[in-house]
């Protein structure tokens, strides 16, 4: 069988990773053989399908970042926070972003209406009630609509480069604390997550007082967790924080033990060593080492010329893996100075 699902892949000509999709066609029988359920058979179905279309309308735009934003569908348009994610939405745009969001109206509107259709993708939930396409959207060949919540929040993280939450109900608390969660674990990369509120609101103070009063004080969450996402007063300081995120950070990769770390130019040799130091207890000792493409990443060929770091970090507190990243930007700064 193994033999036969080889040649019929070879035969709908599979350049890329073959050996992923002959993968997929054996699960495709193993269910048979396993007798799964028709529900469960509709379901697995159904979300290999919708997974299969986003990531054909989202890969002509894979050469561009994206921010996912998240915020209240009842929020009225000319509503503080609605003008904050309208400007937040145009500032990032002006930065080359492209916006990512549910596909609402409200704060998902506002946003995307701010960043202009050719700049927007809509991730549409279909329900009973309360979500349709918002107008900046709607009709456009971005907008995707899902049956599952799973798929649709698989692809917000997925395809995203950084989060905005804004004020929101169940379903803002519910992404925001997905992806606290999947960072805090290791499960997502860590991106930028910040938080946007109206000129002088509260919402967001209100929050984190719960966290640092209750979760913190309780043991259930950690002081470097918080390290994870940011407060900002206003657009300006929300949009430059996502900018300096990616100043010369570029992306991670795990390769075994070893974390590797793209850079958009090479730290110098007293810079590499101080963040060694700094993040000794992050490191168990181990070495930071400047170094070009592994052999493993060969798969990658579009950041095979780019600089990296190579370190080898546990895997316990993704909060200090935020600050080593928000380092490495900070000692390219002080490199560029110098220089």
């Amino acid at each position: 069988m193994d033999l036969r699902i080889k040649e019929l892949v070879a035969s709908w000509n599979c350049p890329h990773s073959p050996e992923l999709i002959e993968q997929l066609v054996m699960g495709a029988f193993k269910m048979a053989r396993d007798q799964i359920s028709p529900a469960d058979l509709k379901l697995f179905n159904r979300s290999v399908n919708e997974l299969r279309y986003a990531s054909r309308v989202f890969a002509p735009f894979r050469h561009r970042r994206k921010v996912a934003v998240f915020g209240s569908a009842r929020t009225a348009q000319d509503e503080p926070e609605a003008v904050q994610a309208e400007l937040f939405g145009r500032q990032m745009s002006e930065s080359g972003y492209m916006m990512v969001t549910g596909g609402g109206d409200g704060i998902m509107g506002a946003a995307q209406r701010g960043a202009g259709r050719e700049n927007g993708f809509g991730l549409n939930i279909r329900l009973p009630f309360e979500q349709r396409a918002n107008e900046v959207i709607d009709g456009d060949a971005k907008l995707i609509n899902f049956n599952y919540f799973f798929t649709r929040k698989l692809n917000f993280l997925k395809e995203t480069h950084a989060i905005a939450l804004f004020p929101g109900g169940f379903g803002t608390m519910d992404e925001g604390f997905e992806v606290l969660t999947l960072m805090q674990t290791g499960k997502a990369r860590v991106i930028p997550v910040v938080l946007l509120d109206r000129p002088g609101g509260h919402y967001w103070d209100t929050w984190l007082s719960f966290l640092a009063e209750y979760l913190l004080k309780l043991g259930l969450v950690s002081q470097d967790d918080f390290h994870l996402f940011k407060i900002a007063r206003d657009v300006d300081e929300a949009v430059s924080e996502i900018a300096k995120f990616y100043h010369n950070f570029r992306s991670y990769r795990w390769v075994g033990a070893r974390m590797v770390i793209r850079l958009n130019r090479q730290l110098t040799p007293a810079a590499i060593e101080k963040i060694a130091a700094d993040f000794a207890d992050l490191l168990q000792g181990r070495p930071v080492m400047a170094s070009g493409a592994l052999p493993e990443e060969q798969n990658e060929p579009d950041l095979a010329g780019v600089p990296r770091l190579v370190l080898s970090p546990h895997r316990r507190n993704f909060g200090r893996v935020r600050q080593l990243i928000d380092a490495v930007n900070v000692a390219a700064t002080l490199d560029e100075t110098v220089g």
